[in-house]
């Protein structure tokens, strides 16, 4: 058992030097600790350590001298060639790729952890400093999205980028009734929304039909997704329903007001009878599902309401409660565009389809399905 769990550990000690290395607490010349030493810090086998050190050898961060253990290289800080960086990046994602492969999972399923892996960094930038606007060339067409965060959207933004080279889908998260409302405004020309309406059972239609009326909008189906409970990896709490948030020592991380997960949560608190006082919590907000498992991740919180494929991008336990619908929304002015066009192709193109599957808590059964309201 004890081999099964350590067959991959050596990559996370080799991440762990990498980036002790990138920071600048380990320089060129500085000693890394003794395998044996390293061996008890992680709890493995001397030989994880050395598969470890042997990895970092293989990418030249580090040498080992004779009699001077296993040091950094100087060499890891001399400009390289923008030729060699770039093969030196591929030949690191392609090792990933043999890998993921090596351990039983799918191309796809190696794509989509690099995108989870992209959206969580992005999810630290976002808390912390913003990002320069010259980080991107400037793109020769510009689209806006405006509406609820998911992993898909991100997903959906790079693909295009990648796939036209021409267009950039500028990403704004407002939640699913700011996302309607930047459309109503002309702030955006497609909006990503969740709403579940309590009235009529169904998602969406009835909250255009009140915020966009008389206007002609397409739905394109992004897909089904499951919602329910994220919660500490075993959930110590036994948190089961939403009933349990009430409970003493219960935590809750909320998103923010205007987001669907926010719109269903109120109206099943109020089918429940309980009042948002009586949820430890309730005023912690969140714009992304990121975010909140990241605050459960950390202990700011035991419980977030958020989606399955966040949960599993931060190791956390998902209690499931239901499956939503999230719709991309086109008024007809801005579905024939060029870069409509080419993002509605990336949606229904096989690839972005069990891309989103492997996320996990996805169904993609309907996704690009396209449906008119008048």
């Amino acid at each position: 058992m004890m081999k099964e769990q350590e067959s991959f550990l050596y990559l996370e000690i080799a991440e762990s030097i990498r980036r002790l290395i990138a920071s600048g607490e380990l320089r060129p010349g500085d000693r890394l600790p003794p395998v044996r030493e390293m061996a008890r810090r992680w709890d493995c086998t001397p030989g994880t350590v050395s598969r470890a050190y042997a990895q970092l050898a293989r990418e030249g961060l580090v040498g080992a001298h004779r009699g001077g253990g296993t040091r950094v290289q100087p060499s890891v800080l001399r400009p390289e060639h923008p030729t060699q960086q770039w093969a030196g990046l591929v030949n690191r994602a392609e090792q990933f790729l043999l890998e993921a492969l090596g351990s039983g999972h799918t191309p796809a399923q190696a794509e989509s952890a690099l995108s989870v892996a992209i959206s969580r960094w992005q999810e630290l930038q976002r808390a912390g400093t913003s990002r320069s606007s010259s980080e991107h060339p400037r793109p020769v067409a510009r689209f806006r999205f405006a509406g609820s965060h998911d992993l898909a959207v991100e997903l959906m933004a790079r693909t295009l980028a990648e796939e036209t080279g021409r267009v950039h889908l500028s990403v704004e998260y407002v939640g699913s009734l700011g996302g309607l409302m930047a459309l109503a405004q002309g702030e955006a020309e497609i909006a990503g929304v969740h709403l579940w309406d309590e009235v009529t059972d169904s998602y969406n239609a009835p909250f255009i039909r009140r915020l966009l009326p008389g206007r002609r909008v397409a739905l394109l189906t992004l897909a089904h997704r499951s919602l329910g409970l994220i919660v500490p990896a075993g959930n110590p709490q036994g948190v089961q329903t939403l009933a349990d948030l009430a409970h003493s020592g219960v935590r809750l991380v909320n998103r923010q007001s205007g987001s669907g997960t926010r719109v269903w949560l109120d109206a099943q608190l109020k089918a429940l009878g309980l009042q948002p006082a009586s949820v430890p919590g309730y005023e912690r907000e969140e714009t992304t599902h990121l975010a909140v498992a990241s605050a459960v991740d950390q202990g700011e919180a035991t419980v977030g309401l958020g989606i399955h494929a966040a949960a599993s991008a931060y190791g956390l336990d998902f209690v499931p409660l239901t499956q939503e619908r999230y719709d991309l929304v086109l008024p007809e002015v801005a579905w024939g565009l060029p870069a409509a066009q080419a993002l509605i192709m990336v949606v229904r193109s096989p690839q972005f389809r069990e891309a989103i599957a492997a996320f996990g808590g996805y169904d993609t059964s309907e996704t690009g399905r396209e449906t008119w309201i008048s």
